[in-house]
Parts: structure tokens; sequence; C-alpha cells
């Protein structure tokens, strides 16, 4: 597998990630204890902190990223397109 293709995997899996990770780290004023700012949402984060959320995507994607590798490696899946759905693509 060439590395630009694992770089746009890697980018996938991120973005899914980001996803993912995202809630666990938002804490609403309510729950952390703190009165709400007046004219934010009952929802918005108390202290959203994103370089936290970016390095736990990261894990998370560097993480999918090996587990695909080790699975592409191993030969358990093939990302190549076979010669008879190639003849199917106009």
């Amino acid at each position: 597998m060439r590395w630009f293709s694992l770089v746009a995997i890697y980018f996938l899996f991120w973005f899914m990630a980001l996803f993912v990770v995202l809630p666990f780290s938002a804490r609403t004023a309510e729950e952390a204890g703190e009165t709400p700012v007046i004219g934010h949402a009952e929802s918005a984060p108390h202290d959203f902190r994103p370089w936290t959320v970016v390095w736990r995507t990261s894990l998370v994607a560097a993480v999918l990223l090996a587990a695909f590798w080790f699975v592409h490696a191993e030969g358990w899946i093939d990302v190549q397109i076979s010669s008879a759905a190639a003849g199917r693509i106009p």
C-alpha cells in the first residue's frame, strides 16, 4: 500500500474518531457546578479544551490505522480492485 493511501485513510479515521471522542470531554456548566453564562446554550461546554480533543482523536485514529494496517498486512482484506470489477467501471 502506498504512503499516500495510508495518509488518506488516517485522515478518514481521524474525522470519524473526532465525532466519537468529542462528547467524552464535554461537561456543561451545570455538571461542573458553575452558573451558566447568560446568552450561552445550557448544553454548551463549560471549559472546552480543543487540544485535548485533538490529542485524543489523533491517538484513536493512530490505533485504528495500526489495526487497519495489521489486517491488510495479514491479507485478511484486499484493497485492490478485482479485474471483474474493473471491467464494469465506466
